[in-house]
């Protein structure tokens, strides 16, 4: 029996040493991305998102405010802005959710800005263990320590972890811990009876054992609402799928949680709410509001919608229910419904994208439910509950046209899809873990065993790693060298434009801001180009995009530009490709006002 326990031990000895070992050399690989390509000092991002989290994240640690205030927006219409903020009444805003952008604040303000790039390693890194005490919990420590080293080598994971400033990751993190907390607090409280008033031994023991119980019913129940909430404030959004997620896992468990550990679980997932919530009222004029105003209307929507339904269904109103169904679905799919579109997507960034995982998970899942006399109750939940989450995001952002790629045709990881569908893809790992821990006990020897997950996991592994570095053109290897280029770029339209001056672009705001303030524009727009030759009379201002022919800079002068007093002429081409020009005042400009009114 003694060896039989230190065998057991020593197992978990190594078992953790493993995870270890996986953890860190994901958090220091995965910091490689941002270490090499922001070398110098060039802190830049490859999207608007990511420069807009990193900006008020940075903001919000130097100064504890997350907006900013740009002192010639209120005369030319609140133009001046990047894309993924907005400019209210002068003040940049977010757009976006604020979770990500308080908690990576608070820890940069608490240690260094410089760190802010290598946060999301370090929750990714996190998350890895998270995830194999997740799933041990539901299948075992042995497909639990598979399932970590498959998620450290999932591309998307990996890719989004990376590029560090999305808010996918952290999202998927904090969901992962909460989710770990709330599953260990539904397991059964442990009672000891208490035969004997006078027996003192028995009464310690009692005594010992409720406060033991203290754990699961309080502790975790806190824990686990805190990471909820955090998450849920990440990407308020997946609340479409959490809600009901939250709900059912509740519902089949109601027995073993019972009313105080709700309550406490609902408590402090408003705590971890109440930041997000006064940021809000603060910014957008509502504790429920964000920076996104299709969501906001959706909510209002939704809430009164709710309750025609509601009312419709007591009035035996069938007409009325079909109408307020009608808008509700509309209501929530705001972006639009497509179910061809949906499937589509679903094969091409699950099916095509990753055929291992595919197969993997599906004959996995095909193998645990053949064993149905050995599934557990929790097993169950978590494959119901992930079911109904795969097939809400597979409708719900499946029906959206992204177009991340500048190519439309081409499917590539850093297409929207794939951080999106991150639940999915982590809620079918166990079942590839499952089904390689299944074949792998066909050995007879446990040397046998190790050996030939190791190797089924380090195929996997290799192919994973080319994809996520050579994959596609937005692999990180590709993403890296755009990285460089923006830099070479940006050093060369600093050194010819002054500090206060402001640079109309298309794409490139997220190179230029916020060392230069920026508008999102072209010259195609009369009430825009009426608002330049207001700002060309108060600040220098610049133009970067595709370079002209000396016939269409001539053709802008005489026909765009000189109704609102502007004029463009060449400062110098920066690539190839590009070149910068500055606007200059000629003569009395037409406001946008006489524009609107024509």
């Amino acid at each position: 029996m003694e060896q039989e326990n230190g065998s057991y031990r020593s197992q978990k000895i190594i078992r953790v040493i493993i995870l270890l070992i996986i953890s860190g050399g994901f958090f220091v690989t995965a910091s490689l991305f941002n270490l090499y390509g922001q070398a110098g000092g060039f802190v830049k991002w490859n999207s608007p998102d990511e420069t807009a989290n990193y900006y008020f994240a940075k903001l919000y640690a130097q100064t504890g405010n997350l907006s900013s205030f740009e002192k010639f927006n209120r005369l030319v219409e609140n133009i001046i802005a990047p894309r993924s903020i907005q400019s209210d009444n002068g003040y940049l805003k977010p757009v976006s959710f604020l979770g990500m952008t308080l908690i990576y604040g608070k820890l940069a303000g608490l240690t260094s800005i410089k760190l802010l790039p290598y946060f999301t390693p370090a929750f990714a890194a996190l998350g890895l263990i998270f995830f194999y005490f997740f799933v041990k919990e539901l299948f075992g420590p042995s497909t639990g320590l598979v399932s970590a080293a498959l998620l450290a080598l999932f591309p998307p994971y990996f890719y989004y972890a990376s590029r560090s400033m999305f808010h996918n990751v952290l999202f998927v993190v904090l969901l992962i811990i909460g989710l770990y907390f709330a599953t260990i607090m539904s397991k059964k409280d442990r009672i000891i009876a208490v035969y004997d008033d006078d027996d003192r031994e028995l009464k310690k023991k009692a005594r010992n054992a409720r406060l033991k119980n203290m754990v699961p019913r309080l502790i975790y129940p806190a824990i686990a609402g805190l990471f909820v909430g955090a998450a849920v404030m990440t990407r308020t959004s997946e609340l479409l799928w959490l809600a009901p997620v939250l709900f059912f896992g509740w519902l089949f468990n109601y027995k073993r949680i019972g009313l105080i550990r709700l309550v406490v679980f609902l408590l402090f997932l408003v705590v971890a709410a109440t930041p997000v919530l006064y940021w809000n009222k603060q910014l957008y004029g509502g504790a429920f509001k964000s920076g996104y105003p299709q969501m906001n209307n959706s909510l209002v929507n939704l809430v009164t919608t709710s309750q025609g339904l509601v009312k419709s269904v007591i009035d035996a109103d069938l007409l009325k229910q079909r109408q307020l169904w009608s808008f509700f679905k509309s209501t929530i799919f705001f972006f639009g419904f497509d179910s061809e579109l949906s499937l589509r997507n679903f094969y091409n960034y699950v099916y095509m994208m990753f055929p291992w995982l595919f197969y993997g998970a599906g004959l996995g899942l095909v193998v645990f439910l053949l064993d149905m006399k050995r599934i557990r109750s929790r097993q169950m939940i978590f494959v119901f509950c992930w079911t109904l989450a795969s097939v809400i995001l597979v409708f719900y952002y499946g029906s959206w046209q992204f177009h991340d790629n500048p190519d439309p045709r081409v499917f590539t990881i850093g297409n929207s899809y794939t951080r999106y569908w991150l639940p999915i893809y982590l809620g079918a790992i166990p079942f590839a873990g499952l089904l390689i821990v299944k074949l792998t006990r066909l050995a007879k020897f446990r040397f046998a065993v190790g050996f030939a997950r190791i190797y089924l996991v380090s195929v996997i592994g290799i192919f994973s790693v080319l994809f996520i570095l050579f994959g596609s053109n937005e692999g990180l290897v590709p993403t890296y060298y755009v990285m460089r280029e923006n830099k070479a770029q940006a050093d060369k339209i600093f050194a010819l434009t002054e500090p206060g001056a402001v640079i109309i672009t298309r794409y490139h705001d997220k190179v230029l801001f916020p060392e230069r303030e920026v508008i999102v524009g072209l010259f195609d727009d009369d009430r825009m180009n009426a608002e330049y030759g207001k700002l060309v009379r108060l600040t220098p201002v610049y133009y970067y995009n595709f370079s002209y022919k000396p016939a269409d800079v001539e053709y802008l002068n005489r026909t765009k530009l000189s109704k609102s007093g502007v004029g463009i002429r060449e400062v110098s081409a920066i690539t190839k490709q590009f070149s910068l020009y500055k606007l200059y005042a000629t003569s009395t400009p037409v406001l946008a006002s006489q524009i609107k009114a024509k």
